[in-house]
């Protein structure tokens, strides 16, 4: 684990392998363990890094709340992304986002271009208010309101149809060990972001190779959204991977590990 310091804020995250720089963004409600399967495989060509960010994992808190200073931003994450990818001292890095983590891949590549080499985007959105219809945004948002009006003890972040099936056995334990320590106040910040971007002016300016990574059966955020990515930024590619969800890179470690392998290395 290295730790970087980002305006009073403690960021950690795993680095492992040696190479080309590969940054892993998770999603809500989850942590950097959730890339265990691709540090594991891809470490072999690259320098793979699974961060926690502000809020989660290993972290620190986000910053409460107050009347001096203004509520935690997407460009507040930007900010302390870019501390992580300049302290891997390795030049531009490919950027993996999912879900959440690909809204901010976004909003990285917009502030930062400079730190990006490629995108990777997988099963995400343009923001929800960029990607989906408003009546699914309200629902959603209503959804959330209920999750996190629950008593402490019967709070569960988990979101409903991460998986095409089943929960995959293998990282069942994985699962619970993250969702037991998700903190209720980032899980507010993150979906009420969520809610409330919409980032398609960025996609046309993406001059980056992206590759679009989706599950085939991903309920939350359907193959329509990958389309709209794919017709709206100028150079991507998208793989599907069939008898997936929406945690492509745990339900099928294996085809997911392949094609980033593949695009990477043809990127490098």
């Amino acid at each position: 684990m290295v730790t970087v310091q980002v305006s009073g804020l403690k960021v950690a995250y795993d680095r492992v392998g040696d190479g080309p720089p590969l940054v892993f963004l998770h999603g809500a409600g989850e942590d950097g363990r959730t890339w265990r399967p691709q540090l594991d495989a891809l470490a072999d060509e690259f320098t793979v890094v699974a961060w926690d960010e502000p809020g989660a994992g290993r972290s620190s808190d986000l910053p409460a709340p107050s009347d001096s200073a203004e509520p935690f931003a997407l460009a507040d994450y930007a900010h302390c992304l870019a501390a992580v990818v300049e302290s891997l001292r390795l030049g531009p890095a490919h950027i993996a986002g999912l879900s959440w983590g690909g809204t901010l891949a976004l909003e990285f590549y917009r502030r930062r271009p400079d730190l990006v080499r490629t995108l990777l985007l997988v099963d995400t959105y343009a923001g929800w208010k960029g990607s989906l219809p408003p009546e699914e945004v309200r629902a959603r948002v209503a959804g959330a309101r209920r999750m996190l009006a629950a008593l402490p003890g019967e709070f569960d972040p988990t979101l409903p149809g991460l998986f095409a099936g089943e929960p995959p056995a293998l990282y069942a334990p994985l699962l619970d060990a993250m969702a037991a320590v998700v903190r209720p106040e980032s899980m507010r910040t993150q979906l009420a972001l969520m809610a409330e971007t919409d980032l398609r002016d960025v996609l046309p300016t993406v001059s980056v190779p992206t590759l679009l990574l989706w599950g085939e059966q991903d309920a939350r955020s359907p193959l329509s959204v990958a389309r709209q990515f794919q017709e709206a930024l100028p150079d991507a590619e998208l793989v599907v991977i069939p008898e997936a969800g929406h945690v492509s890179n745990l339900e099928r470690p294996a085809e997911f590990n392949r094609a980033v392998r593949a695009f990477c290395r043809a990127h490098s």
